[in-house]
Order: C-alpha cells, then sequence, then structure tokens
C-alpha cells in the first residue's frame, strides 16, 4: 500500500449535503429541516451537513414530484454538483409523482431524468428514515471515492 492509498483512507472528508425541491409542497422539506436543526435528529452526527452552495455538495436531497416548469432548473443544479454524487430522492413524490403522478405537469418517476442511488419513501418521510437514507448515501458516497 502506497503513502497515497493509505493518506486516501485517513482523510476522507465529511460529505455535505444539498437539497433541490423539484416542486414539493414543503412536508418534505420541512422534514429535512428537522433533520438538519432539531438536536435529536441531528444529522451532523453523521458527520456531515447541509451547505448552501450545489458546488461544495457530494449529496444531493430532491424532494417533490419533478414538474416541466422546473425541470431544466434542476438539471442545471444538479450538474453543478461534482462527482462523485450520491442522489436520495426524498419522498414519494420524486419516487412516483405522488398524488400528482396522473398530472400533465408532472414527469414522474424522477430516475427518469436524474440517477437516484437512494429512496426514502413516505408523504413525508419521518425525520428518522430521512437520517437512515442520508446514511446509506453516505455508504455509497464513499464506495465511490
Amino acid at each position: 500500500m502506497t503513502i497515497l492509498q493509505k493518506f486516501k483512507d485517513i482523510a476522507v472528508r465529511s460529505p455535505w449535503i444539498y437539497r433541490i425541491n423539484a416542486g414539493s409542497c414543503n412536508g418534505c422539506d420541512v422534514e429535512m429541516a428537522t433533520t438538519a436543526l432539531i438536536p435529536r435528529y441531528d444529522v451532523e452526527r453523521l458527520g456531515c451537513q447541509y451547505c448552501g452552495s450545489p458546488r461544495h455538495a457530494d449529496i444531493v436531497l430532491i424532494s417533490g414530484p419533478l414538474t416541466r416548469h422546473v425541470v431544466d432548473a434542476a438539471r442545471r443544479v444538479f450538474d453543478e454538483i461534482p462527482d462523485p454524487k450520491v442522489t436520495v430522492a426524498v419522498g414519494v413524490c420524486p419516487i412516483s409523482g405522488g398524488i400528482f403522478r396522473e398530472s400533465y405537469a408532472v414527469l414522474a418517476p424522477i430516475d427518469d431524468y436524474f440517477p437516484i442511488d437512494v429512496n426514502v419513501p413516505g408523504c413525508p418521510p419521518r425525520p428518522q428514515a430521512i437520517i437512515e437514507g442520508i446514511a446509506q448515501a453516505i455508504q455509497v458516497w464513499r464506495q465511490r471515492l
């Protein structure tokens, strides 16, 4: 094992999380805020934190049904996130379109448009489920490094 390989194993940094709202009712966004702000569900205990810029993110959480109006903007933001990135669909809306799946304005499921690595079902998912999804995303992210 070379020194560089040893350094890579030791120097694995903590992942940063960025959130994309693809047209949600904000139910999932409230639960994601709970994981960031309430000590009982603190996501930072997993060694990660939310960031304000997609250019610094490693894990992206997407909530809401992907709407025709938002798809281009969401794609631009998604493309700003550097590789290797892990994508988590939070809530039933990005997974299947939810109650909006029959709408002319909804492009569902979201994995037809974005590569999804982890699904967190629920309407809205509980904070514990979101944290479990983030933990799975961290494992995927570390495997890709």
